[in-house]
C-alpha cells in the first residue's frame, strides 16, 4: 500500500492531506492539516515575501513533512500558488524548505492550478451531461474552471485572491465605504473582460471550493438556521444567501467580526472581499445557486499522482518488497528479457545455495546476487557491445530507493563482470567499490559468469544444477531438457572466475531431464 503526501502552499494557507493508495487506484484519506500560514501577508504590495513569512513557511512544512513521514508516508509532493508565485524572493522559501525538509516545491502557474482544482473537484460530484463553473477562491487569485464530466473546457487565473484584495485595498484605506468600493472595481475590471467566454459554454451548475468558500458556507447556514453546518460537500446556498452575509460581514466593524457565528477567527479580514468576488460573478452570470464542494488542489494533486504512476503503483500492489520493486522497476525500463533473466538468476541461486559451505555468506548477499542477475543484461537498452559496461552505469546511476551507495556500487560490478574480462586492480568501476566487499564482488560475480553462461542459448537448456563438493572440485550436474553442447562450451570459458574464489576446479557434467508422458 502507497502512501502519499500532498501538500498545498498557499497565499493564506497551507494544507496537506495524506492519502493511502491502493493498486487497483482507490484511495483513503487517513489525515488532513490546515496552517494559515499567511505567506501572502504585504506579498502583493511589495512583491516580495517577508523573512517572518518565509520563516513561517519553512517552519510549517518542516512540521508536515515530519508528520507524513511518521505516518509513513513514502512520497511528498508539494505545490505553491500565486504568493510564492509572485514574489521576486520566493526562490528563497524553495530553497529554505529544501534545505530543511528535502521537500521540492513546485511552483505551478494559474492554469495549472485551475487545471489541478478541476481534477480534484470533478471527483467529489456527479456532473452528469451538465457543465459546471468551479471557482476556486485562494489568498492571491481565483481560479475559474468550466467543464464537464470528461474533459475542461475552459480555464482562467484572477488576480482576485481575498489576501491580495484585503493587502491592495482595504487595509489601509481612508474608510471602510472606500476600500470596499475599491475592491468593487479591482473585481468587475477583471471579471468584464473574462466572464463573458465563459457565459458562450452555457453553464449549468457553479461550484465553489477551497477553505474560503467551506467558511462562508458555515456562516451562511449558521446564520440562516443557527446551527452548525451538518455537511460541507454538495450543500447549497442561494445568491440571497450569499449576499445577506456580505452584508452583514461589511456592516461588522472588522474588530468585531469574530463573533459572527461559525466565521474562523484566521479569516476575519479576508471572508469579505472573497464574498464579494463571489457575488459578483453569480451577477454577472445570472447564477442563483452555489453548490459548495469539499475538493480542491490538494485532491487534485492526488489524482494527477495516480495517473502519472499508474505503473509504480500497480508494482507496489505486485511486488510488495521496496528493493526488490526497485530492482524490477528499472530492469522493465530498460526492456529487459524476461524469461532469460530471471532464469539466469534460478541458476545463480542454486549454485550459491548449494556452494555456501564454501563461501559462507548469508541471505544479504544473496540477495544481491539475486538482483545482480536481475539486471545483468540491461545494458543492451544503450549497446549490445560492451552491454556489462553499460548495465554498471545503468545500476549505478539509476538512484535505486531502499540501497546503500555501497550495495548499489557492488550490484552494478556484480552485472559488470558477467562476461569478459574479470575484475583487476585497474578497472575504473572497481574505484568506488569498498574493499570490504572484494571478496564478495569476486564469488558473486563468478556465480553469475557461469549462471549466464549455461543460458547462453537463452532457450533455458539447463532445468536445474545438483553440486557436489570434494576437497579439489566443484562438480556440477547439470540436468538439461535438450543438447547444451553450447551452454557447457560457455561455462567452461566463464568458469575462472568462480574457480579462484571458491580454490576449486569446476568440473561439469550433464543428464537429460526425464519427460514427462503426454
Amino acid at each position: 500500500m502507497l502512501k502519499v503526501a500532498l501538500i498545498d502552499v498557499g497565499s493564506n494557507s497551507i494544507h496537506m492531506i495524506i492519502a493511502e493508495v491502493q493498486p487497483d487506484f482507490s484511495y483513503k484519506i487517513i489525515d488532513r492539516h490546515k496552517n494559515v500560514a499567511r505567506l501572502g501577508d504585504d506579498t502583493f504590495k511589495t512583491g516580495l515575501l517577508s523573512p517572518e513569512a518565509i520563516g513561517r513557511g519553512t517552519e510549517v512544512m518542516r512540521s508536515f513533512t515530519m508528520l507524513a513521514r511518521n505516518r509513513g508516508v513514502t512520497r511528498i509532493q508539494a505545490v505553491a500558488t500565486s504568493a510564492v508565485r509572485e514574489a521576486t524572493n520566493g526562490g528563497d522559501l524553495i530553497e529554505a524548505v529544501e534545505r530543511e525538509t528535502g521537500v521540492r516545491i513546485r511552483v505551478v502557474t494559474g492554469l495549472e492550478e485551475a487545471r489541478l482544482i478541476y481534477l480534484g473537484v470533478r471527483q467529489s460530484m456527479d456532473f452528469g451531461d451538465r457543465r459546471a463553473l468551479i471557482a476556486d477562491f485562494g489568498g492571491g487569485s481565483v481560479e475559474l474552471v468550466a467543464g464537464t464530466r470528461q474533459e475542461l473546457l475552459c480555464a482562467a487565473s484572477l488576480k482576485l485572491g481575498a489576501l491580495r484584495l484585503n493587502d491592495l485595498y482595504l487595509k489601509g484605506a481612508r474608510s471602510s465605504k472606500d476600500g470596499i468600493e475599491q475592491v468593487e472595481a479591482a473585481i468587475d475590471g477583471q471579471l468584464k473582460t473574462t466572464l463573458p467566454r465563459f457565459k458562450k459554454i452555457g453553464l449549468d451548475e457553479f461550484v465553489g471550493s477551497s477553505g474560503m468558500v467551506g467558511n462562508l458556507a458555515e456562516v451562511m447556514h449558521q446564520h440562516s438556521t443557527g446551527r452548525p453546518l451538518p455537511q460541507l460537500n454538495l450543500a447549497r446556498f442561494s445568491f440571497k444567501d450569499i449576499a445577506t452575509v456580505e452584508k452583514l460581514l461589511a456592516g461588522t466593524p472588522l474588530a468585531r467580526r469574530s463573533e459572527i457565528p461559525g466565521l474562523d477567527p484566521a479569516r476575519t479580514d479576508v471572508l469579505l472581499p472573497a464574498c464579494m468576488v463571489l457575488r459578483k460573478i453569480m451577477e454577472r452570470l445570472s447564477i442563483e445557486e452555489l453548490i459548495v464542494s469539499d475538493k480542491g488542489i490538494r485532491d487534485g494533486l492526488l489524482f494527477d499522482f495516480m495517473e502519472l504512476h499508474k505503473e509504480g503503483i500497480q508494482a507496489e500492489g505486485e511486488i510488495p518488497n521496496l528493493r526488490r520493486r526497485e530492482v524490477i522497476r528499472l530492469a522493465r525500463k530498460c526492456q529487459y528479457e524476461m524469461v532469460h533473466t530471471h532464469h539466469v538468476a534460478k541458476l545463480a541461486l542454486q549454485l550459491f545455495d548449494q556452494t555456501k559451505s564454501l563461501h559462507k555468506m548469508g541471505d544479504q548477499a544473496r540477495e544481491w546476487l539475486e538482483f545482480a542477475a536481475i539486471l545483468h543484461d540491461i545494458g543492451f537498452l544503450i549497446n549490445p557491445r560492451q552491454h556489462h559496461k553499460h548495465s554498471y552505469y545503468l545500476i549505478k546511476n539509476s538512484d535505486l530507493a531502499g540501497f546503500s551507495g555501497d550495495e548499489i556500487e557492488l550490484i552494478g560490478n556484480i552485472a559488470r563482470y558477467h562476461r569478459k574480462a574479470t575484475p583487476e586492480e585497474e578497472h575504473r568501476t572497481l574505484k568506488n567499490l569498498d574493499s570490504d566487499y572484494r571478496q564478495t564482488l569476486l564469488v558473486l560475480g563468478g556465480i553469475l559468469r557461469i549462471a549466464n553462461a549455461l543460458d547462453r542459448s537463452h532457450f533455458g537448456v539447463i532445468r536445474s544444477i545438483d553440486c557436489a563438493i570434494t576437497s579439489k572440485t566443484l562438480e556440477l550436474a547439470l540436468i538439461t531438457s535438450d543438447d547444451a553442447a553450447l551452454e557447457i562450451w560457455a561455462a567452461r570459458k566463464r568458469s575462472d572466475l568462480l574457480e579462484e574464489s571458491l580454490h576449486r576446479t569446476i568440473v561439469l557434467k550433464t543428464s537429460v531431464a526425464q519427460m514427462p508422458d503426454v
